[in-house]
This record gives C-alpha cells, structure tokens and sequence, in this order.
C-alpha cells in the first residue's frame, strides 16, 4: 500500500516543488498543489507535477454555484486529479454537481470547517461556534450529497468517521510531535489523525522547511 501521506507544496516556485516532490517521492503517496501553485502555473504546471508519477490532490476548495463549481471541474477533467476539493458549505445540489462532473476516478472531498478557524471565528460570521458540531453536520451533508468524502481537523475525524464509517477522510494541519504549529489553530499528530480514522494525512511546512525534506518525511512515515 501507498503512503498514507501526502505532501502540501504551497509554493508559487514550479522549480522549487518540483525539486521537493523528487527528494520526497519515495517517502509520501502523493502532492496536494493548491491555489498558490495553480494561480502560478495553471494546468501546465499541473501537469508537469503529475509526471514525476505521483497521485495529484488539487487542493482548490471550490464555492460557488452549482453550475460554475461543475463547469469549473469539468474544465480540470483532462488533468484526472485523484483528489479535487470543494466547500461544504456551498450546499448540496453544488455537492452533487462537483461529483457528476469530475473525472471517474477522481475523489471529491468536502472541507468542513477550515483548521485555522476556532469556536471564535465560527461566531464571528454566524455559526455556533462549535466547530465539532459544525463539522459532523457538514459531513453527514456530503455524504447525503453522495461524494467521496471530508476534509476535517484530526480533532473531529473521529465524530465525522463515526458519522459516515465508508467515507474518505482527509486530514490537513497534523504536525509531528515537537513542530511549530503554523497559523492553524486545531491539529494533531499524524498517528493520532490516522488512529481517529483519517485516510489521508496532508503536511505541508514541517517536510517542506525542513532542512532536508526526505529525512523529515521518512520520520513522518515513520511513526505510521
């Protein structure tokens, strides 16, 4: 079986992810490339990623309404991602679209309640402000929505995969033990997510900063 990690290359640089996903290609099972790297390099960009032979999950959390979030994905159709996101909270019917227009083989994750945002801000802009119910509400929407699963904090996989025991968890923000938490402020360690019932694991700074990013994705891998 594949790595159950995959690693965050936020950056702009092409030359410079491409130079990380070639010294970690062997120690993760995939690349998550989101809006920073897409609005730099676009498809093109895309593309050259997906030839170094590893799953792509192109992270670009579409919220919109359901004709465009679909026209959107359709016009992705030909770079085949493994993994495309949306937002929740764009509603069921656009759910149902995202999913009926991606590629077959592509899994169409929703993103629940952002890992930077806390009970705090969930109030600031109207919801109750607890993320785990927020979470779990979001979750059994996407599963009625009939996609392929959530994007949630290691903090409510285990209520979201409790919720929907088929369904295909992504984890983003889990940080090895001793590492610099960043700007997300709900994370945990990747042996935790993965025991709480994550499928994939999501890390971007602690490989990517790091002084050598095969060494420290091979510590991740590790403790998996």
């Amino acid at each position: 079986m594949s790595s159950r990690l995959y690693v965050a290359l936020d950056t702009p640089d092409l030359a410079r992810a491409k130079a990380i996903a070639q010294r970690v290609r062997n120690h993760v099972g995939g690349l998550k490339l989101g809006l920073e790297f897409f609005m730099a390099n676009g498809r093109a960009g895309v593309r050259e990623m997906a030839d170094i032979g590893l799953p792509i999950f192109l992270d670009l959390k579409f919220h919109d309404i359901p004709n465009t979030v679909a026209k959107a994905i359709q016009a992705l159709r030909p770079l085949e991602p493994a993994i495309l996101t949306v937002h929740a909270s764009g509603g069921r019917a656009m759910l149902e679209d995202a999913k009926a227009a991606a590629p077959t083989g592509t899994k169409v994750v929703a993103v629940t309640v952002l890992t930077s945002l806390d009970g705090t801000d969930l109030s600031s802009i109207g919801l109750a402000a607890d993320p785990h119910e927020q979470v779990v509400r979001l979750t059994e929407l996407a599963r009625e929505a009939g996609i392929d699963g959530v994007v949630c904090s290691g903090e409510e996989v285990k209520a979201a995969h409790k919720a929907w025991p088929q369904g295909f968890f992504v984890v983003p923000g889990v940080r090895p033990a001793n590492s610099v938490v960043g700007d997300q402020k709900r994370v945990v360690t990747p042996r935790a997510a993965l025991d709480s019932g994550a499928s994939i694991l999501v890390v971007g700074r602690p490989i990517t900063q790091a002084e050598d990013p095969d060494a420290a994705a091979r510590a991740i891998e590790a403790t998996l």
